[in-house]
């Protein structure tokens, strides 16, 4: 098992990111465009964008 040391691996940014795509996806062809799906699509903008940003440093 790996240790807890307080560093969050980049790839769990990266699953997040992708999770939340497919909830936004799921969102929006249940509800159309809303508060709901503009939330969720922003959350994986800015997962993947920690992601991207963790692995140029």
């Amino acid at each position: 098992m790996g240790s807890i040391d307080g560093e969050i691996p980049a790839l769990w940014f990266l699953i997040s990111s992708i999770g939340f795509f497919i909830l936004t996806l799921i969102q929006y062809r249940n509800t159309g465009k809303s508060f709901n799906t503009i939330f969720l699509s922003t959350m994986a903008i800015i997962f993947l964008a920690s992601y991207l940003i963790l692995l140029t440093k």
